[in-house]
């Protein structure tokens, strides 16, 4: 799982409140993290690949949207192979982990691939929510018609830059001046913890409001796109309401026994003796959400497929197939059907006004298919109800 105790813990002198969750079962706590990690990676994997019998997503055309959320899954699926990793080196070699705590010791090894594998994990992860939280601000951009693909450039730009910086910094701050001295005192701890929680708590506290707004300027589209609100209209604008409701409950799910975990072994730090039987129920607490999160942190990958496709069957299809953009294929085979000559007493500005409608209809039309991209009932009831397909 993903933690800022995981960088702690490879300090020597590591402080109470970390030791004892390290310490509490490390054989089991590294297997559930295997298993968990193995099987979301696993699930993921298939959720990604093509299925036999199923047409490919119809996208209008290549989106910045549909980009983040497969780098999404990228992120999560590295971030699990890191925990499998590091966990199974535990696990295989004790005496190499157990080197770790010697202060003086002269093989800087074991130091080297804790802080490394914890570097890796902490970063991936962290560029995960910076993506979740592109994907939230490309979301309203879309549907106000200010994003496109060349904006990916940007979010490439601010997630990773922002996730190496706070990275790097944090483990500066925690490790400064040398990996002995680490954790003598809170004022190395504080700044890492919170460079490895920014991201999570913006995810959090932003990305709800982001999308309320989204799903907002989604009804008026709708809305305005015939000038009625069909029952297509309210069912499509339900499911895309109902995606983002699964996203963010999702990222909820895996990462509050995080948020609760650290604030019990902070409340412990703060306790001159955290062995005290009136702190049993705490540290009983600590260790619960400690397991807790080895299970759920690496289970997001595959939460998140479902929350973006839903599931997408068993069946695989590794045959290579050109993606057809139904929408081309539409509005050509509309312009073939309707290829008449128009009568000679139509206005032209009659006609123009017909093309800007069109045009700005299919543009409504595009921007939600983005958002309910993955959803193939979605994007049968808009094509039956977009005017390309009606032979406007």
């Amino acid at each position: 799982m993903a933690s800022p105790r995981l960088e702690t813990y490879c300090c020597p002198n590591r402080d109470a409140a970390t030791q004892l969750v390290m310490n509490f079962q490390p054989d089991v706590f590294c297997g559930v993290c295997i298993g968990s990690a193995s099987i979301s990676l696993l699930l993921t994997i298939l959720q990604l690949l093509p299925k036999k019998g199923q047409s490919p997503r119809k996208l209008p055309k290549a989106s910045s949207s549909s980009t983040i959320l497969l780098l999404i899954s990228i992120c999560d699926i590295l971030g699990g192979l890191g925990m499998i990793f590091r966990s199974s080196v535990w696990l295989g070699f004790p005496g190499f982990i157990a080197n770790i705590s010697v202060v003086n010791g002269t093989d800087v090894w074991p130091s080297t691939f804790c802080v490394g594998s914890a570097m890796w994990i902490q970063l991936l992860y962290s560029a995960g929510f910076w993506w979740l939280f592109c994907y939230a601000v490309d979301s309203y951009l879309v549907v106000r018609r200010s994003a496109g693909l060349s904006t990916i450039v940007l979010y490439h730009m601010m997630t990773w830059g922002l996730a190496v910086l706070l990275c790097v910094e944090g483990i500066a701050l925690l490790y400064y001046p040398s990996l002995s001295s680490c954790e003598n005192g809170l004022e190395h701890a504080i700044p890492h913890y919170i460079t490895t929680y920014v991201p999570l708590l913006l995810v959090l506290m932003v990305n709800p409001i982001l999308f309320r707004r989204t799903v907002s300027a989604v009804a008026s589209l709708l809305k305005g796109r015939q000038g009625i609100y069909t029952e297509n209209e309210r069912r499509l604008g339900t499911e895309i309401q109902m995606r983002f409701f699964k996203i963010m409950l999702v990222f909820v799910i895996c990462w509050s026994s995080n948020i609760i975990n650290e604030t019990l072994l902070f409340y412990l730090e703060m306790q001159p003796d955290i062995n005290e039987m009136p702190l049993k129920n705490i540290r009983s607490a600590a260790l619960i959400t400690w397991i807790i999160m080895g299970v759920l942190n690496p289970m997001q990958g595959f939460l998140f497929t479902l929350a973006f496709y839903g599931w997408t069957g068993w069946r695989v299809d590794l045959k290579w197939r050109k993606r057809e953009i139904p929408w081309e294929s539409m509005s050509s085979s509309t312009v073939g059907e309707n290829a008449y000559p128009s009568p000679v007493n139509y206005q032209s500005n009659i006609h123009d006004s017909k093309k800007i409608s069109t045009t700005d209809s299919q543009q409504t039309d595009e921007a939600i298919s983005m958002l309910s991209e993955g959803n193939t009932s979605s994007d049968e009831r808009l094509t039956r109800s977009s005017p390309i397909y009606q032979g406007w």
